[in-house]
C-alpha cells in the first residue's frame, strides 16, 4: 500500500511539474510571438515611411517635357536636356521627355494634361488656338508662359524630281504629318492662302518618305529644325529634292504675306549634304520653336520644382554647345524677347541676374566694329534677293546665322585686340 501511494504521488508530481512546465513555454511563446509581431509592424511601418519617403524624393525632383514624334528635332533637344540637367539625387532635377503629337495639341496638353509641366510649341501657336477659340484661350499667355526660344523650325517639302515648285503640287499627293502636328497647321495655312489644292494625307514621316520615294507621293511636308534625322539619310539617287520657297517661287502678295508671317531661312548642304549641293542652299520660312512651362501658382511645388529647372537648365547652357548635341543649340539665344508671349517669371528672373556676363560672352556689347560687320552681313543678304529692307524678326534671324559666320568671328576678334 505504501508502495502504490508513493508512486501515486511520484505521478501527480510529474505532472504537475509537467504542467507548469508547459505553461511556462506557452508563455514564453506568447511573449516571443508579441514580440515578433511588435518587431514586423516596426518594420512595417518602416517600410511604408521609406516608401512614402522615397516616392515623395522622386516626384519632386521630377518635371516633364512634352514633345512631337521620335524623329523630331525637338525630341533631340529634349534628350539633350535631360542629359545635361538630370541629377538625380534629393533635391535635383530629373527631366522626362514625353512623346506627344505637337504643335497645337503640345500647348493644349501643357495647360491642360495635369501631369505635363512643360512643352516644346511654335511661336504661333498662341495666336492660332486664341483665334479658334477666344473665350477658352481668353488668357492663355498668363497660364502657359515661354522659358526660352528654342531654335528655328524650318519649313521643309521633300518632292520628287518633276515636281518644281509647289504650283506643281496642284492635285498632286501631299503628306501634312499626323493630324493637328505643327506641320499640318502651318501647311493648311500656307496651302490655303496660296490656293493650291492638294490630296492630303496624314502619314508619319518614315512611312511619307518611303511613300514618296517609291512614286506614291509627290511631296511631303515637314516643320521642324534642320536637319531632321529621317531626312537626312536620303541620297540625291532617290530622285528627290527640297522645293524652294522665296519671292520668286511665290510671288503676289499671298507669297509676300507667307514670307512676312514667318522667317527668312534656308535649307544647306551642312544640314543636308546628300541632297543639297556644296556651296549650294534651299531658301525657305520658318517658325520659332519655344520651350514653354504651365504657370503653377508661385511657391507651389510644381513652381519651384520649374524654378529649379530653369536654374539648372540656363546655367549649364555652354554645355549645349558641345559637337555631341544637336547643331541646333547654337541658334538658341536665352535673352531674345517673344513678342505676345510671357516669360516664366524664374526665367526672367535668371536673365536678369546674368544679363551683364551674357553680354560680355557675345562680345557684342557696344562694339561699333560688330555692329558695322552685322548691317554689311545683312545689306549683302539684301543685295543677293533684290530686297529693300527686312522686318524687325528677320534681322533677329539674320543675327542667329551672323553669330555663326567667319564675319562675326573675324569682327570679335578685332574687338577684343
Amino acid at each position: 500500500m505504501r508502495s502504490i501511494t508513493v508512486k501515486l504521488t511520484s505521478a501527480i508530481a510529474l505532472f504537475l511539474f509537467a504542467g507548469a512546465t508547459t505553461t511556462a513555454q506557452a508563455e514564453s511563446q506568447q511573449r516571443s510571438t508579441a514580440s515578433q509581431q511588435r518587431s514586423a509592424a516596426s518594420q512595417q511601418r518602416w517600410t511604408a515611411a521609406n516608401y512614402e519617403e522615397k516616392v515623395r524624393q522622386t516626384n519632386d525632383i521630377a518635371v516633364s517635357i512634352v514633345v512631337s514624334g521620335i524623329t523630331c528635332t525637338c525630341a533631340r533637344f529634349a534628350e539633350d536636356i535631360r542629359n545635361v540637367v538630370n541629377d538625380l539625387r534629393p533635391g535635383g532635377v530629373r527631366v522626362l521627355p514625353v512623346l506627344g503629337v505637337g504643335g497645337l495639341q503640345n500647348l493644349n496638353d501643357v495647360l491642360f494634361l495635369k501631369n505635363i509641366d512643360m512643352g516644346v510649341v511654335e511661336e504661333d501657336n498662341l495666336r492660332m488656338l486664341k483665334q479658334r477659340d477666344p473665350r477658352l484661350y481668353a488668357n492663355i499667355e498668363q497660364q502657359v508662359q515661354y522659358i526660352t526660344r528654342l531654335y528655328n523650325s524650318e519649313f521643309q517639302v521633300l518632292a520628287r524630281n518633276d515636281i518644281k515648285t509647289i504650283d506643281d503640287l496642284r492635285g498632286k499627293r501631299v503628306n501634312f504629318n499626323l493630324k493637328d502636328s505643327q506641320t499640318e497647321v502651318t501647311a493648311d495655312a500656307v496651302f490655303d492662302k496660296l490656293k493650291i489644292e492638294a490630296v492630303r494625307s496624314n502619314y508619319d514621316n518614315d512611312l511619307a518618305i518611303r511613300k514618296v520615294v517609291a512614286g506614291e507621293l509627290a511631296a511631303m511636308i515637314v516643320l521642324t529644325g534642320a536637319p531632321q534625322t529621317a531626312l537626312a539619310k536620303l541620297k540625291a539617287e532617290d530622285g528627290v529634292h527640297f522645293l524652294a520657297f522665296d519671292e520668286h517661287t511665290m510671288p503676289g502678295l499671298a507669297g509676300k504675306e507667307i514670307l512676312n508671317d514667318y522667317l527668312p531661312t534656308e535649307l544647306t548642304h551642312d544640314q543636308y549634304p546628300a541632297l543639297i549641293p556644296e556651296g549650294t542652299s534651299v531658301p525657305t520660312f520658318g517658325n520659332r520653336a519655344l520651350l514653354v512651362a504651365y504657370a503653377w501658382p508661385e511657391g507651389s511645388m510644381r513652381y519651384n520644382k520649374l524654378a529649379r529647372f530653369v536654374r539648372e537648365f540656363f546655367d549649364k547652357m555652354d554645355q549645349f554647345r558641345d559637337s555631341a548635341r544637336h547643331p541646333k543649340w547654337k541658334e538658341v539665344n536665352i535673352a531674345t524677347e517673344m513678342p505676345a508671349w510671357t516669360r516664366f517669371k524664374p526665367a526672367a528672373a535668371w536673365i536678369a541676374e546674368h544679363r551683364a556676363e551674357m553680354t560680355a560672352a557675345t562680345g557684342i556689347g557696344d562694339s561699333a566694329e560688330l555692329r558695322l560687320a552685322f548691317e554689311q552681313f545683312v545689306n549683302q543678304y539684301l543685295a543677293s534677293r533684290g530686297l529693300r529692307s527686312i522686318t524687325s524678326s528677320e534681322r533677329e534671324a539674320m543675327f542667329a546665322k551672323f553669330v555663326e559666320s567667319p564675319e562675326f568671328q573675324t569682327a570679335s576678334k578685332n574687338t577684343k585686340h
